[in-house]
């Protein structure tokens, strides 16, 4: 109970951007590292994600993961040899990116989001599960990864999102902290959606660089993680307090078939 009435204290329960449920605001009160290490105790101490299990929905030895998703049987392919290569993302899928596209298409389905023709950007889409479904679910989607990440994520694309399609999907490279195209940016996108994009302390600047380029007054940002590494979290937290207003997505609002300990779900808006 005192872990809850301290939540309650450092947070605002607030809607946040075009999401139309109420999410527990993360408030400055004397400086963005504070309130990014309260934020992660606070976490960590009632999650406990050590404690659940890893990859409860996927398997990332599997050469393609099947999810039924939107009326459609989504199978999309992984790389599992691509896990021993250092450096290489976006091969496999974790459970963070399941837990996204299952609650868009959740909140969809409750009325309390929009995609249908909604221009949507990806970022890190990797195997592009969570583009696939927002396309899916109407929105006009552009999925992004690096150069070199494109040919296994265009597959799945392809594969995926023949037949019955309400919105559309294509697929471009950006790497982040460079200039976004100007079709990522002008018109500015409606939402912003990222899974497991959280990862490495290094990628964390650039990413909010690009994040803040992309970015306009009325876009809504979407960004599920693993709770693998709480200094991170924390870094990339204390920086995105600088320019946005963060608020995390209780489990309750998730898909009750899609909830893991292990994963947390922010959604950001510019200040």
């Amino acid at each position: 109970m005192e872990e809850e009435a301290e939540e309650v204290e450092a947070m605002t329960i607030k809607k946040l951007g075009s999401y139309g449920g109420e999410v527990k605001v993360l408030t400055v009160v004397e400086s963005e590292s504070e309130s990014a290490a309260e934020e992660t105790m606070l976490l960590w101490g009632i999650q406990q994600p050590t404690l659940s299990k890893q990859n409860a929905f996927v398997s990332q030895s599997s050469l393609q993961l099947r999810l039924d998703a939107c009326g459609h049987s989504l199978s999309i392919l992984q790389s599992p040899s691509s896990l021993s290569t250092p450096g290489v993302t976006g091969a496999v899928m974790w459970d963070s990116g399941v837990v996204l596209g299952k609650f868009l298409e959740h909140a969809v389905d409750l009325g309390m989001l929009i995609l249908q023709g909604k221009k949507v950007v990806e970022l890190g889409s990797g195997c592009g599960l969570v583009g696939c479904i927002a396309a899916l679910l109407g929105a006009q989607v552009i999925l992004t990864d690096l150069p070199d990440r494109l040919r296994l994520l265009k597959r799945n694309v392809e594969t995926n999102l023949r037949h019955g399609v309400r919105g559309s999907a294509v697929v471009k490279d950006l790497t982040w902290g460079d200039d976004p195209d100007q079709d990522l940016i002008e018109p500015p996108p409606d939402y912003v959606l990222g899974s497991d994009v959280i990862y490495s302390e290094g990628a964390i600047v650039d990413l909010l660089d690009t994040l803040s380029q992309l970015c306009g007054t009325q876009t809504t940002v979407f960004l599920s993680g693993e709770l693998r590494n709480n200094a991170v979290l924390e870094y990339f937290l204390e920086e995105a307090l600088k320019d946005f207003v963060i608020g995390r997505v209780d489990q309750k609002q998730w898909h009750p078939d899609f909830c893991s300990q292990r994963v947390v779900m922010y959604i950001l808006v510019k200040k």
